[in-house]
Order: structure tokens, then sequence, then C-alpha cells
């Protein structure tokens, strides 16, 4: 479909949304006028005030004269000064592709790029260009495959996409605008109708008879009603305006393509999955680890570190880009899925190219140790900038287990201190094990119905993981509050634990083993607890 026939379509969907509001309010007068005929009285002006109502919410949506201007997002504009290799790119690949470059650069701390446009009298009239730039995607691609990412957003100014957007993103707007109206009166009618149903109930309990169930279906139902309309025509407008974006994204592909060339942007296209996936693991397990103990990674470190996750697990990334993701096909989805956009784009007839431009595209930026920390105070709320800096990696580690050990209040140790009513402690736990008393503590776990009627071996069968669970974790928890715990950092595998004066670190008799041995038999039928007071130092023993 030719930009011409979206803009045309684009038009139709929006005045589709006027056609249907028009049609609306001439059934609301029509109402009126019929119920006006019959007479007069209270039924006409109860009508009258209900139409009202109801053709409010409609004539403020048709009135939205300008379509909302989003917030640019968080991020480092860059100039020309700033970054003159990027922008001597970004400039080359606009002029292959025969339209304008942007405006500005603006980069990012999300795995992404993205175009837009903010242009005049509804698309009719250019304006100006913006580039969002994720840093993170920069780490993990190679130069040829950014260039065939910045060729794919190329594509979408060549063939007006951005330009139409002001007419779709309008439309979706003012039908969202006009069923969250709706929603809000029928909620507001709700709470007023349940408030003055309370009073009722309040004032036949004050007098001594039973009070009356609250009861408000059917309320606000009218409204409810006209949201259920403009909701059935949204569908109908995201589905249709949805359907040309997944076209525009394949064009877009054939652009990328020809600008950077059929290997380039197939890597790309599967890379971009992997990328992603793998920067929200690094978010969650390595950057925010520190969170809890109010402390934040190295300067730079917050976004750096995640080159040193991709360089350490290239192996496993490898074994990723070989499988396609498979996503549902859903009529609402702005894009098609990645493995038919690369079956698209490998299909295409070789064209030599395979072997350009192998660098990381994060050279690209003058000075990225710069950039990477700037990108830090641009992104990170100002309460997290606040916290102080860890010296290393296995600083943040350590300081994030302690503060979570610490804080750790485990079912075993509730169960203990309400059974002895003293603080829950190991050594306290350790001689109530000894004196025979576990599974009557045990008895205070939180328990489901079925556990709680167990008895004998079925019973220790029931709380038996809880208590392995919660004793490991108050033997770690002492070692640390004595500074004795330490955790070994890895980009490669998840944090291990080493205890002082531990013998092997092999698999089968490592301090790992170990500990889950000596726990085993604490909890075990005949409870000992002599292997594991083997393992703590005689401060804990004696705690």
């Amino acid at each position: 479909m030719g930009a011409t026939l979206r803009a045309l379509r684009a038009l139709v969907l929006l005045l589709g949304f006027y056609l249907l509001s028009l049609v609306l309010l001439a059934a609301l007068i029509g109402l009126d006028v019929l119920v006006y005929s019959w007479g007069h009285g209270p039924l006409t002006l109860k009508v009258g005030i209900v139409t009202v109502l109801l053709a409010v919410p409609v004539v403020r949506g048709m009135l939205m004269l300008r379509t909302p201007k989003g917030e640019d997002a968080p991020g480092i504009p860059v100039t020309e000064a700033d970054e003159p290799r990027l922008w001597a790119l970004v400039r080359e690949l606009a002029a292959a592709a025969g339209t304008r470059a942007p405006d500005r650069i603006l980069l990012t701390g999300e795995v992404n790029a993205a175009v837009s446009e903010s242009p005049r009298l509804l698309g009719l009239l250019p304006g100006p260009r913006l580039l969002y730039l994720g840093v993170p995607l920069l780490t993990g691609l190679t130069e040829a495959q950014l260039r065939s990412v910045l060729a794919h957003e190329y594509g979408h100014f060549t063939g007006g996409d951005t330009r139409l957007s002001a007419l779709v993103v309008r439309g979706r707007v003012q039908i969202g605008r006009v069923i969250g109206q709706f929603h809000a009166r029928a909620d507001d009618k709700v709470a007023a109708d349940r408030a003055r149903q309370e009073k009722a109930s309040a004032k036949r309990v004050a007098k001594g008879k039973k009070a009356k169930q609250v009861d408000t279906t059917g309320v606000g139902a009218t409204y409810r009603t006209m949201a259920r309309i403009y909701t059935a025509y949204g569908k109908l407008y995201l589905r249709a305006s949805l359907s040309t974006a997944r076209g525009q994204e394949y064009a877009a592909d054939l652009t990328a393509a020809r600008i950077a060339g059929r290997d380039a942007t197939a890597s790309a296209l599967r890379e971009i999955p992997v990328l992603s996936a793998s920067h929200d693991f690094y978010l969650e397990s390595y950057a925010t680890l520190g969170l809890q103990a109010r402390m934040l990674p190295p300067r730079g470190e917050f976004f750096g570190g995640f080159g040193r996750l991709l360089t350490a697990r290239e192996l496993e990334l490898v074994e990723l880009r070989t499988q396609l993701p498979e996503e549902p096909v859903s009529p609402y989805d702005s894009h098609p899925p990645i493995a038919d956009r690369v079956r698209r784009i490998e299909a295409l007839p070789a064209d030599g190219r395979a072997g350009e431009a192998k660098g990381a595209a994060l050279a690209l930026l003058a000075d990225p140790a710069r950039t990477l920390a700037a990108l830090e105070d641009a992104v990170l709320a100002d309460e997290l900038l606040g916290y102080p800096r860890a010296a290393g990696w296995q600083e943040l580690l350590d300081a994030s287990m302690a503060s979570g050990l610490s804080a750790t209040q485990t079912p075993l140790h509730r169960a203990l201190a309400g059974y002895t009513g003293q603080p829950a402690t190991l050594a306290a736990l350790l001689d109530a094990i000894d004196d025979g008393r576990l599974w009557r503590l045990a008895e205070q776990l939180p328990l489901s119905q079925e556990a709680a009627a167990a008895k004998g071996r079925a019973f220790r069968e029931f709380v038996r993981p809880v208590l392995r669970r919660s004793l490991r974790t108050m033997v770690l928890a002492e070692f640390s509050s004595r500074s004795l715990l330490h955790w070994e950092f890895s980009w490669t595998q998840p944090a291990s634990v080493r205890l002082p004066g531990w013998g092997s670190e092999t698999e089968e008799d490592g301090p790992e083993a170990a500990l889950t041995a000596a726990v085993d038999a604490a909890v075990a039928d005949h409870p000992d607890t002599t292997p594991l007071r083997a393992l703590l130092p005689p401060a804990i023993q004696n705690a």
C-alpha cells in the first residue's frame, strides 16, 4: 500500500470516529424529541438530563483539537560536535535512503532504536525529526548491524510512516479519551450509589434493624454501554492501523537490506531479541543487585557492565541467535513476528557484503566510558544517584547478600520466636533440635490444612522442605553477621558461597555439598546437629 493510500486510510479511520460520534449524538437528540413528543413531565426531564450527561464525553472527545505530544524519553542529547563519527554515519545512511537526516539524536538506556517526527497539519507538512538510539544496543551490535538498524528506521521516513503517525495517534487518543470518560462516570455513579446504600444501612443498624447487603449491580450500565460501543470501534481502528504498521515494518526491512546488506540486516534482526532478553536479565541480576543495600555499581558500570556480561556469556548467546523466537500472532501486534522478518530477509539473493564493518558499534562514540557514566545521570532517578558507589562488583555482591540475609525472617525464625518466647537465633534452634523439640517446633510453622492434619512421618515430609530452606538461610545469616561469609562474583553463573575453613572446593564435597548434607542431617527423622555444628565457629555455637 503506497503512502497516499495509507494516508487516505488513516484519514478514513479518523473520520469514522467522528461519524460514530455524530450518529450517537443524533440518536440521543432523537430520543429527547421522541420523549418530548409524548408529553411533558418528570420522565422528559430525566431523559433530557441523562442524554446531556451521555453527550458530554462524546463532544469533549470530538473537540480535541491537537494531538497530545509525548515527552522525550530520558537520555543524552548529542550534537555533531559531541559525536562526529556517529553523526557522520547517521547523515551517510540518510543520504543513501534518500531522506532528510534527523535534527536531533538522543542516546537512551534501552535496547531500542526509533525515529519520530513532529509534522504539522496532521502530517501534511514535515516537521523536526528525532532519532532515539539505545546505548545498550550500541554495546551489543556491530557497526554493520547498527547500519542496518538505522537504515530500517530511515525506511519509515521514506515511506512517510512518521508523518502519518499524527493521524493514527490522534484517532487512538480520541477514542481512548472517550472510553475513559464513560468508564470514569460509571465508576463515579457506582461509588455514589454504594455510599448511599451504606449510609442507609448504617441508619437501619442504628435503629436495631438488620443491615441490607450493598448491591450496585446495573449501576452505571448506560455509561458502560456507550463505552462498549467506542471500544468495538477502537478494536477495529487498532486492527486496521496496526496491520498497516506491520506492512511498514516489512518495507523498512527491505530498505535496510538494500542499504546495509542482506546478511547484516538478518543478523541484526536475530541479535536484537537476544540483546533485549540479555539486558532484562542484566538489569535484574547485576545492575540493580545493590539496591537492597542502597548501593550502586561503580561509576559508569550500571550500563557499562552489560558489555562484560555479553562477552562472558558469548557461547550461550551464539545458541540463542540460532533460535528464532516464535511469537504468537495477534491482530493487535504493531510488528510482524521476528522469525518471519528474518526468513524474508534471508530469502533475498546474496549481495556479497557479508564481511563489512565487523567492529563494535559502541566504538563509534568519541568516549564510550564518559557516555556510559553520563547516561546514568540522565536516566537513573535522583534517589538512586544519591546512593554510594561500590568499589567493584565483588563489593556490591557482598553488600547485597549481607543486607538481604540480615533482613530475612524465615518461617522458622517466626516459629522459633513464638515457641520459645525468645529471640530466634541459630544457637537456640540447634539447642531445641538437640533437646528433641524440632517437630513440636515445626507445628508452629504456617501449615496447609492437609499438613496440619498429617501425623508422624507424613507430617515430617510436609514440613521438611520449609525447615531445610529456613535452616540453611539462618546458617548463612549467622556467618554474614560476623563477616565470615564470602560470595564469589561471576559473570557466567550465579554467585556461589564460600565459608572459611571448608576444605575441598569440588562440586561433590565443596561448601555447598557440605552445607546441604549438614542441614539434611539436622532435619532428618532422627535429627543430628553434629555435622552442622562442626561447620560453625565456636562463637556461633555458643551464641
